[in-house]
């Protein structure tokens, strides 16, 4: 995916109210009574501004999701495997029980706007590369099998959280997060995520150091 240019100056500014505008009212009114005339009104920007570079309700949560790429975060390397996917889950975990709760209102979102869902899949597409490098790491202290599938073991580690948190909706486990990175790292160690005859660390299509998914 290529960078995309970050707006500056009074541009910016506009962007980051009427982004700020838009968290809110899905928060606080939900994605029925999301409209373009609210955002604008919260934000403090002529309506026309709004439609002219957003266009719709789509467009408006399609760029508080991108927006979310612009950042330098990375997966911490605490030395271990299970330690490296038991702090991602812990984000994670406290991403999706964040009050206001605009993490999952944005997924929920998601369901109701193509736009949005596409920018989703970007998000997560963008996370799932940055976080390749914690199944390389494993691989070159030979924690693991060098042809393991950097997906699949990602998402075992953190789909349990998901499952919990957005699909049962039951409260919180302190200790899920932590079980979880436990028995996907043993898993991992098994074989239960290598890709014999593929490349080492099953890297993405966007080359050979996985840095990429598409």
């Amino acid at each position: 995916m290529a960078a995309r240019r970050r707006p500056g100056g009074r541009t910016s500014r506009i962007r980051m109210q009427v982004l700020d505008a838009v968290r809110t009212e899905l928060v606080e009114s939900g994605y029925d009574a999301l409209t373009v005339d609210a955002v604008a009104a919260r934000a403090g920007v002529h309506r026309t501004t709004v439609y002219r570079r957003w266009r719709d309700v789509g467009g408006l949560l399609a760029d508080v999701l991108d927006a979310a790429s612009y950042d330098d975060w990375q997966p911490e390397d605490t030395g271990s495997l299970p330690g490296d996917l038991a702090a991602l889950n812990h984000q994670i975990q406290t991403a999706l029980t964040a009050q206001p709760p605009i993490t999952t209102a944005l997924i929920a979102a998601s369901f109701r706007s193509d736009e949005a869902a596409r920018a989703l899949q970007r998000f997560w597409e963008d996370r799932y590369a940055r976080c390749e490098i914690v199944v390389q790491r494993a691989a070159r202290r030979g924690d693991i099998p060098a042809h393991t599938n950097a997906r699949q073991l990602l998402i075992a580690a953190t789909a349990p959280l998901y499952h919990q948190l957005i699909l049962l909706r039951t409260p919180p486990d302190p200790r899920l997060p932590d079980h979880a990175a436990r028995s996907a790292a043993l898993a991992a160690s098994a074989g239960a995520f290598s890709n014999p005859g593929g490349f080492p660390f099953a890297p993405s299509a966007g080359g050979a150091n996985g840095t990429r998914l598409s």
